[in-house]
Parts: C-alpha cells; structure tokens; sequence
C-alpha cells in the first residue's frame, strides 16, 4: 500500500507514461448549469484559464456559480497521455492533473477575480494531494491558455504566498504553467454536482483571504 501511495504521487516519466488513444472523449453539447457549449469555438472576446483545485466536481461548481462565466468543464491536463480515461489517470500514469476550464468574459469578470476564488478554495500547500485525495491528479495548479497570463498568475501566487505566510501557513506548491492540451473528461463528470447535489467534494480553503492587487 505504501509502494502504491508513493508512486501514485510523483511524476511518471514520459516514457512509462500510459499511450492513451487518438479519439476524444464524447461530451454533452451543452452545460447542464449555464446553457451553453463545453467545446469550442467559444463567442469572440471569451477567454480561457484552467485551474487544478483537487477533485474536479467541487471546482468546477465554484466557478460555474460565478458571475461573466460563459461556460466551464472538467478535464485532464498538465500531463502526457492524449484522451486519457478517469480510470488511466487516478493510476498516476498519465501525469494528468484534474482541472476545470472556465470560459469568461473580461468585460463581466476579472482574472483577479477567478486568482481570487482559487487560492481562498483550496489548500494549495499539500503537494500531490488534496484532502484525503491523494495522486498527482489532486495537485493544485494555474493552467493558463496564453501567454500574457502566465506573470498574473505567478504574481498571485506571490501576493497569495505573503498572506500565507502572515497566517503561519506554506509554502505554496501550485503549478503554474502555459496549457499544452485539455482532454475533457467523460460525460458524467461533467457538472456532476448538479447532477448529484448530494455528491462527494472534498474542497475547502484555509480561511485565509487573498489581497487585492495594489
């Protein structure tokens, strides 16, 4: 059991890494919450930003509930193996993370916004788990779409790493990194809390409030 848990929580190396499969997972065409598409092309002037918070299903329904949110899912990314199943990636063979897409308006929510609910809904000093999930699919991480994003992040992550530190708390262990490839998960994950209110989700913050940008 502990050989599983230890290899469940370190990087595969690519070469030992699962060889997935060239077909895409089938989705629903539609968000069960918010109506709209979960795969693009998504309206001009939407923009794009992953985030890794632990279980997916809990992440997922904190940022659907958000205002200038078009649309979100659940998927796999940060990792090795293309279109690779739930099942492939909680084996920690895939180096996926499970992450959240979220779709957003600029003009109806800011990424300060988004940085905002992620470091206050998680407990992103845990490593390769979150909670009582363990694996490399439970790693906190900010998934960005392009390239411009990545010093905002990184800045957040700063900011947010000071008012740890004030709380006693750290480090941080969020990835932080340009998205090569999202694989959106099978279909009943998808908005699956909705589905199943009374569903499991492990998320929970560590009551410590992220500071405004200066």
């Amino acid at each position: 059991m502990l050989f599983a848990a230890m290899h469940k929580t370190r990087m595969p190396d690519p070469s030992e890494a699962l060889p997935g499969r060239d077909a895409a997972m089938p989705i629903p065409a539609r968000h069960a919450v918010l109506d709209a598409p979960l795969a693009p092309p998504y309206p001009e002037g939407m923009r794009t930003i992953h985030f890794g918070m632990g279980c997916f299903w809990g992440a997922e329904r904190l940022f659907w509930a958000l205002p200038g949110i078009y649309t979100t899912a659940v998927g796999y990314g940060a990792g090795f193996t293309p279109n690779p199943t739930y099942r492939e990636v909680c084996s920690g063979l895939t180096g996926h993370n499970e992450i959240v897409r979220v779709v957003f308006d600029p003009e109806g929510i800011s990424l300060e916004t988004l940085f905002k609910a992620f470091w206050e809904g998680h407990d992103p000093t845990q490593g390769m788990r979150q909670g009582n999930d363990v694996g490399t699919q439970y790693r906190s991480g900010i998934y960005v779409s392009v390239p411009e994003h990545l010093p905002l992040a990184e800045a957040s992550r700063e900011r947010f790493t000071g008012a740890l530190s004030n709380a006693g708390r750290g480090p941080i262990t969020t990835e932080i990194a340009l998205l090569d490839r999202f694989f959106f998960a099978e279909e009943y994950h998808q908005q699956y809390l909705a589905k199943n209110p009374g569903g499991y989700c492990g998320l929970g913050g560590l009551n410590v409030s992220y500071p405004a940008r200066a």
